[in-house]
């Protein structure tokens, strides 16, 4: 009878990883070092917002689409929608019922998946096509074949939605859905497009006397503590902590031929960015 052998499994090899803290004070400082790779450089990524756009109907959609189809001939441009009135119901009803943040973030998504799904159709016939969450890595392609990318805008943190610092209502919701996308491949562009010229000083639908403010830098928009926002809070702490998206611009998508100008660089409705000088 053979005798048998005991096989001897020689150990992994030491990559240094079993000491690899990501908690370390040292490394956190090393991981800034270094250029970061920017996936989509040339390509620029427009907030189409729910409330503000998306709820008023063809009135206000319609232009807009026929705006960007004919300038996505020149630009490379990927959409991101808002949830609108649907998902702030969705949201009161939610809160009503007592449920907690990670439900009411997952109620958000669905509303913005669905108007990510009407811009879709809508846009079919230009290229339009519908980008789930987890089919990012396509985005090179769709839009170098040509197409018109479009997406959530809402974060899938879902049920992961870290508790708000007051109440239940998630802080991060479709404006810094669209925003950690943006920094995430690095386009050369974020608009967003609402129904008003950009940021105010107070609501000016409340009708009481407020200013337009052109630009401004995220520390000075912190400092004013402001009651009212055209965007999500959230938004302005990201930015001060970008790598890539230093500058993001408010337009107005009721006025015809704003977002030509937005892409081309011109300093129309309110820029907010993160540096002192611009």
């Amino acid at each position: 009878m053979a005798k048998r052998q005991n096989l001897r499994i020689p150990p992994p090899p030491q990559t240094g990883l079993s000491s690899f803290n990501v908690s370390d004070g040292d490394l956190e400082l090393q991981s800034t070092r270094g250029k970061i790779v920017r996936m989509l450089p040339d390509a620029h990524l427009v907030k189409i917002g729910g409330q503000s756009i998306m709820d008023r109907g063809k009135t206000a959609v319609f232009p807009l689409l026929r705006e960007i189809t004919r300038l996505r001939k020149k630009y490379r441009i990927i959409i991101g929608t808002g949830g609108g009135t649907r998902s702030r119901h969705a949201y009161s009803v939610a809160l009503d019922l007592g449920m907690p943040t990670g439900i009411i973030a997952k109620l958000g998504e669905s509303v913005s998946r669905q108007n990510a799904r009407i811009l879709h159709m809508l846009l079919a016939s230009h290229g339009g096509v519908y980008v789930p969450n987890d089919h990012l890595e396509m985005l090179p392609i769709y839009l170098a074949s040509g197409s018109l990318p479009i997406l959530a805008g809402m974060p899938p943190y879902e049920y992961w939605e870290e508790p708000p610092r007051v109440g239940r209502i998630p802080e991060c919701r479709t404006d810094a859905g669209v925003y950690l996308l943006a920094e995430t491949l690095g386009v050369r562009s974020l608009i967003f497009i609402k129904d008003e010229d950009g940021l105010y000083t107070g609501d000016p639908k409340k009708g009481k006397k407020v200013k337009l403010i052109r630009k401004i830098s995220v520390r000075k928009l912190l400092a004013l503590d402001l009651e009212d926002l055209i965007i999500e809070r959230s938004v302005l702490k990201f930015m001060a902590d970008a790598k890539h998206v230093r500058r993001i611009q408010i337009i107005n998508g009721l006025k015809p031929g704003q977002l030509g100008k937005a892409l081309r660089g011109e300093p129309v409705g309110t820029i907010i960015y993160k540096n002192e000088s611009l």
